[in-house]
């Protein structure tokens, strides 16, 4: 396999006097070994390896690019006149995604508007003056996968609270269309998460479904739909008067619900609190279906407590588990984050970095993050 590679940086407080003072250190990262990535709008981005503290720096130079997704070593990224591209931030490797405007779709319209928008608009043949909408790249929010094995991809993006993806796999030069709203069961509209798993597209719907697309299909959709038939919601347990009780004295103020899916393909809530002024900042609560919900015969349904995630590791970024391995620097039972709203924003968003144990309830910090600015932050695990 190929040695991917990184120069280290000085341990300065900012990215820009970085540029001038390059070592000749190299990083050679463990394949599976998680890493951070570091975002700053106006320098770049730089590369946080927690085995050693240090920040090191990329080959090429990514400023200008926004970072919506990753998968392995390869980044999905949108620069300021809204193309999208694949990037290998250990080397020089860049794939051309088509173009916003080659989408095609029944229900959605997309063109190009200036160098740096496009605009979007439902199609109606019985109202000639409908809405259109326009969006910098700002309001893309992306998915990615890549097959470590083969390099096949799968891209799929949206205009953040608009009603459509769009998705392409390897070969396509176009994107193809995916409703979140229009001629969509009712239970399954909506998105207020989504998570990427090889050609398995999970969207958490508004209605708190799960809506799971197969994306691999041949067809003219491209997706067939393949979700699970349940009656009910992904509803809450209710807590005890002692487990409220206990979450008032910690301060505890529900933050963000998402959705991650273990390595069998099980999907999780993810619930997240934020602690206030405590040191740890952030709590979280995993959730899952009982088996029973499928059964006709249940009348009522109420998601089960994961009280632990045993020897996998859950990286809340990517939205994924993986194996646990004190070798690669993985730890288990652990959950990865930075922040909690990826795919569709809070409006007081919160960049939060570290590692929360499921069995202490504790977070670790990576303390020496406090000396660099950046604006946005990435767990990633480069094959």
């Amino acid at each position: 396999m190929e040695r991917s590679t990184l120069k280290r940086t000085s341990s300065i407080p900012d990215f820009e006097p970085v540029k001038s003072l390059r070592s000749t250190l190299i990083l050679q990262p463990k394949a599976g070994s998680p890493l951070l990535m570091l975002i700053a709008e106006e320098y770049g981005c730089r590369i946080y390896n927690p085995e050693d503290g240090r920040v090191y720096e990329p080959k090429s130079d990514f400023s200008g690019y926004r970072f919506l997704g990753s998968s392995g070593k390869w980044f999905l990224v949108v620069d300021s006149r809204m193309k999208l591209y694949i990037i290998d931030v250990f080397s020089e490797k860049r794939i051309d995604l088509p173009p916003l405007e080659s989408f095609k779709g029944s229900h959605f319209k997309i063109w190009r508007e200036g160098e740096e928008n496009v605009k979007h608009m439902v199609m109606d043949d019985e109202d000639p003056f409908c809405d259109e909408f326009p969006h910098a790249a700002e309001d893309l929010r992306g998915r990615l996968w890549v097959d470590d094995k083969n390099g096949n991809y799968v891209v799929v993006w949206q205009f953040e609270m608009y009603p459509f993806l769009g998705f392409c796999r390897t070969g396509d030069d176009h994107y193809r269309e995916i409703p979140t709203e229009l001629e969509v069961q009712r239970e399954l509209r909506g998105l207020n998460d989504m998570v990427l798993k090889g050609y398995n597209l999970y969207v958490y719907a508004t209605r708190e479904f799960i809506r799971h697309l197969d994306l691999s299909g041949q067809d003219e959709d491209g997706f067939k739909d393949v979700s699970e038939k349940h009656r009910l919601p992904m509803w809450m347990p209710s807590m005890t008067m002692k487990e409220r009780e206990r979450m008032k004295q910690k301060r505890s103020i529900p933050s963000n619900k998402g959705i991650a899916v273990t390595r069998a393909g099980q999907v999780l809530v993810v619930f997240t609190y934020d602690l206030g002024t405590s040191e740890s900042h952030r709590m979280f609560h995993l959730y899952k279906r009982d088996p029973k919900d499928l059964d006709p015969k249940t009348l009522d349904t109420r998601l089960l407590e994961v009280h632990s995630l045993g020897d996998e590791a859950l990286f809340y970024d990517l939205g994924i588990t993986v194996p646990a391995d004190h070798t690669l620097g993985i730890e288990p039972n652990s959950i990865y984050f930075t922040r909690d709203d990826r795919i569709c924003h809070n409006k007081l968003s919160c960049l939060d970095i570290g590692v929360f144990n499921l069995a202490t309830k504790t977070v670790k910090r990576f303390h020496g993050l406090s000396n660099f600015n950046f604006n946005d932050a990435q767990w990633f695990l480069p094959s």
